[in-house]
């Protein structure tokens, strides 16, 4: 049976508040509000766009989606989670006011904005997958914590995926930074003797002493290093570095798995909407304006993470009239939508409904 996909028109140039209308319409199609229950804590996933970046989705456009969810329960909350990388948004003080700067303040979007995984990142749960490239999943605990995830993704390119969508968004996005760097890399982190400031803080978390200072020198042994990112938490300095040489086969299927995972925890409470407007090269973590590579396309929605982002691939694609996402890089972007086929996590066979803003 086909899944299928809400789809509405959209550009910028309609204006937040119709564009707010325009998503509400589709939340609406997808009957999501009546599967939330007064005390349930529902996650509105979202990416809250690197400092300076503006090609994210803006507070504005979720209105009329936050009102409809406030009816029905009084926990909501915006919420993403930390990133590997040192930047605003590495840590829950910083992130926060990074999202306010961005107009996602408790006066504008009425509800709060939580980081999912603590102030500096460590705060996890882990679950089972039992996939082919992942046995267990380290997902931001105030994610598991909640009933109900309303994952709210902008669609983009992606340097290491191809494609950054609400598989992107539900399986990195919800991990926690050691289920970003356990997805990101094989092998394990490095030292910059550069930054390094020989404080010893890492060593005092390393879990596995798998860190030394030798000879006045910080360093990792890689034989006992379980990658579990503590380090890379607890460095105040950004001397702790990843080594980015996962392949991207490997890397899209562990985001499948990893979101795979995230979904059977919330099903059947869960819904994704995908906002395919100023559709950028590169993903939103990039500290910089970027320009859409197409037309503004929509807002497309569907319980469907796989079948989602096929049909918003295609909607660019069709825009298009070539393959805009390989123009970008040079990626099998397929890959995470046949893997996350293949696990269960969706279909790839879809029905496009469009729908009218009335709806």
């Amino acid at each position: 049976m086909k899944k299928e996909v809400y789809f509405i028109r959209a550009s910028r140039d309609d204006g937040p508040e119709l564009i707010a209308q325009k998503a509400l319409a589709i939340y609406r199609a997808l009957g999501f509000n009546e599967k939330i229950e007064a005390e349930d804590f529902v996650a509105l996933k979202i990416h809250f766009g690197e400092n300076k970046n503006t090609g994210h989705i803006k507070p504005q456009w979720l209105a009329g989606i936050i009102d409809d969810v406030l009816k029905r329960s009084n926990r909501a909350f915006l919420s993403d989670s930390n990133t590997l990388y040192v930047g605003r948004r590495s840590n829950s003080v910083d992130h926060i006011r990074l999202a306010w700067e961005h107009g996602f303040r408790p006066e504008t979007v009425r509800i709060p904005v939580i980081i999912a995984d603590g102030l500096v990142g460590r705060e996890k749960v882990e679950l089972k997958v039992g996939g082919t490239q992942v046995q267990s999943s380290r997902i931001s605990s105030a994610f598991l914590s909640s009933q109900a995830m309303i994952c709210l993704t902008h669609v983009t390119g992606h340097v290491q995926t191809g494609v950054g969508a609400a598989i992107k968004n539900l399986g990195m996005g919800c991990a926690s930074r050691a289920g970003k760097l356990d997805q990101h890399s094989v092998v394990h982190p490095r030292v910059s003797g550069k930054q390094c400031r020989n404080c010893g803080v890492c060593l005092d978390y390393c879990p596995a002493e798998a860190i030394k200072q030798i000879q006045n020198q910080v360093v990792i042994d890689d034989e006992k290093c379980i990658g579990c990112g503590e380090c890379l938490v607890v460095c105040r300095f950004g001397a702790i570095k990843m080594r980015w040489d996962e392949d991207s086969r490997r890397l899209q299927e562990k985001m499948a798995e990893y979101a795979l995972s995230v979904k059977n925890h919330f099903q059947p409470k869960i819904c994704f909407l995908n906002f395919i407007l100023q559709v950028t090269k590169d993903c939103d973590c990039l500290a910089r304006n970027q320009t859409g590579f197409v037309r503004d396309v929509g807002i497309a929605g569907s319980f469907d993470p796989v079948a989602i982002d096929r049909a918003s691939i295609d909607l660019v694609n069709q825009a298009a009239g070539l393959d805009a996402f390989r123009q970008g890089y040079d990626l099998d972007w397929s890959i995470q939508l046949a893997h996350g086929e293949k696990i269960g996590l969706g279909s790839q066979d879809y029905k496009l409904i469009e729908i009218g803003q009335s709806q």
